[in-house]
């Protein structure tokens, strides 16, 4: 049992107070048994992610939907398991889906996850809407900082040159300047000086 699925697993089996119903999800086989979890009415949300989680984790895109909706959930630990469920399903809607969750402003409290699942996908959505959530992250009183860093360092690790001005300007930020300067020494160089921390030399 890897590690994301350990913590799922007992997360959901405190949420349901450790039914019979829990043990019948976490056993089954059949993923049939796990898609109806998904469209039956009435089902508690401790079931629906559990059916979810182990769908996508199979491949099989049935669980796309309540995943997508588990990613942009209030609660973290909910997010997190969606993402790792999402960046293994497989499913080409799953990129398109999680950048715009990540550049929807009305839900940035929550796009931390979309973010780092875009840095793990590697879609060619990915930079774009990273940059734009960073670039709109840059405000004195923003409040959203660890969703900027995840944008920083997912902008890093995808090296892509188009990332360097938003980077850039992310230096004059305390909170981001370290980050952008990692992020910046992993884009290959396209000629040009390179941005500077301010005041460095």
């Amino acid at each position: 049992m890897d590690e994301e699925l350990r913590s799922l697993t007992e997360r959901l089996r405190a949420e349901s107070g450790g039914s019979a119903a829990y043990d019948r999800l976490l056993a089954t086989d059949d993923p049939d048994t796990l898609a109806g979890v998904l469209t039956e009415p009435g089902q508690p949300l401790w079931a629906r992610e559990m059916a979810a989680f182990r769908l996508g984790v199979a491949g099989d895109r049935r669980a796309f939907e309540a995943l997508v909706l588990l990613l942009n959930h209030r609660d973290p630990p909910r997010c997190a398991s969606a993402a790792h469920a999402l960046a293994r399903l497989g499913d080409p809607r799953t990129a398109r889906a999680a950048a715009a969750l990540a550049t929807n402003e009305l839900r940035v409290a929550y796009a931390l996850h979309p973010v780092r699942l875009l840095t793990a996908l590697r879609s060619p959505e990915a930079v774009p809407a990273l940059i734009t959530t960073l670039r709109r992250r840059l405000h004195p009183r923003d409040p959203y900082r660890r969703v900027a860093l995840a944008c920083v360092e997912g902008l890093g690790e995808l090296g892509d040159p188009r990332a360097e001005p938003v980077l850039n300007d992310a230096l004059a930020h305390p909170a981001l300047a370290e980050a952008a300067v990692r992020a910046l020494a992993r884009i290959p160089r396209q000629g040009g000086a390179r941005g500077r921390v301010p005041g460095q030399r």
